[in-house]
């Protein structure tokens, strides 16, 4: 059976440039899919073949133009030409295809390129105050970094690098798998250069060719004011060293704070809990109330009561994000004598006298809220 002219399987003009040619076969490959035409498979397969043989021959400049000066003996084997089923020179139409069907196929021929190091993790504890008011701390860590004797080529100084014998500075290897409708080209990275398509001549003393050494450095980190358990604090360039020339990752430092002895946090706001004495309560005072930065007076009314809470404004922690301060709470909790002399046990006997019918009833009308609530 004779071939049809090639030019009119693709469908395209004998002086098509070859984005026409590789458009027009991306189309029908795509249409003719054995794998898309699961209903019709035996005559998709046949189309697939001839599209494809067609395409193979005008996509190459030179079994092209045999195939304009002497058509289809040009590019025949049994005639001398050089005519095959290798589908490697068009990876990037397949990536199209078989990306349907899950991947498998490529052929980039791209050298890999430089690449970002990886991040690495720290965990700091800070003691209370460090975290509000904020700090300066050195810290050590393990990370890869380029050799300063080859400066991360890998290769020992005053020698170079080569072209890798295995996949001739492609940076990927190609394996051909035959199957029923041609010879489909599988690539891979180069195991050899590792993809660099560049082998090194004489290996770092230092580095042993690998180009990266370990290291321990000390790091000193800003810890800004207000951060807080969780907080993570970003420090740009720490991380570990790139491939290929590519940047170094960033550090990520991870902060636990301590609990405080006096004050408890809940976000911004610091509250504190201050014992004052019966007097203190009944009659009011100037009392003493411990802050961040020190102790500041404050004056509670007379008759306050235990569990009362005060607000000092601005006396909290730093907001993290943005200016200003929480609050600081504190409650108020009335201490009372245990250990009274004799003289004392009268004052109050004789204050209660004092009361009268007054502290009585008051007396009497807790216990009668109690009987009724328990009726």
């Amino acid at each position: 059976m004779a071939k049809r002219d090639y030019y009119e399987v693709l469908g395209v003009a004998k002086d098509a440039t070859e984005a026409e040619i590789k458009r027009a076969y991306r189309q029908l490959a795509k249409k003719y899919h054995p794998d898309l035409n699961p209903d019709n498979k035996e005559e998709a397969e046949t189309k697939f073949k001839e599209i494809s043989e067609a395409y193979e021959v005008l996509s190459n400049p030179e079994k092209r133009a045999n195939y304009d000066r002497f058509g289809h003996a040009g590019v025949d084997p049994q005639n001398g030409g050089s005519y095959s089923y290798d589908f490697g020179g068009f990876g990037d139409i397949f990536d199209d295809i078989f990306d349907f069907f899950g991947g498998g196929f490529t052929s980039s021929r791209r050298r890999q390129g430089p690449v970002r190091g990886a991040d690495l993790r720290y965990d700091l504890t800070l003691e209370f105050r460090e975290a509000v008011f904020g700090t300066e701390k050195e810290i050590q860590i393990r990370r890869t970094e380029n050799c300063t004797t080859c400066h991360g080529t890998g290769a020992k100084p005053g020698t170079g690098k080569t072209t890798c014998p295995t996949c001739n500075g492609l940076g990927e290897v190609r394996y051909a798998q035959r199957t029923p409708f041609g010879q489909f080209v599988r690539t891979s990275t180069c195991n050899t250069c590792g993809g660099t398509g560049e082998v090194i001549r004489e290996k770092c003393n230092t580095c042993d060719g690998v180009g990266k050494v370990i290291k321990t450095r000390k790091i000193k980190v800003k810890i800004p004011a207000g951060v807080d358990t969780g907080s993570i604090i970003p420090v740009k360039g720490e991380g570990e060293a790139g491939d290929r020339g590519g940047p170094n990752g960033d550090l990520y430092v991870y902060i636990n704070v301590l609990e405080d002895n006096i004050f408890k946090r809940s976000g911004n706001n610091i509250y504190v809990n201050i014992p004052i004495s019966f007097t203190e309560a009944a009659l009011g005072a100037e009392i003493e109330v411990p802050t961040l930065e020190g102790v500041e007076k404050f004056h509670i009314p007379e008759g306050t009561q235990t569990g009362t809470k005060f607000k000092l404004k601005n006396k909290g922690v730093p907001n993290l994000k943005s200016h200003g301060r929480g609050d600081l709470y504190f409650t108020v909790d009335v201490q009372v004598p245990t250990k009274l002399t004799e003289k004392q046990k009268q004052l109050l006997r004789e204050f209660a006298e004092e009361m009268g019918d007054s502290y009585k009833e008051s007396k009497k009308g807790f216990f009668r809220k109690m009987r009724d609530a328990f009726n």
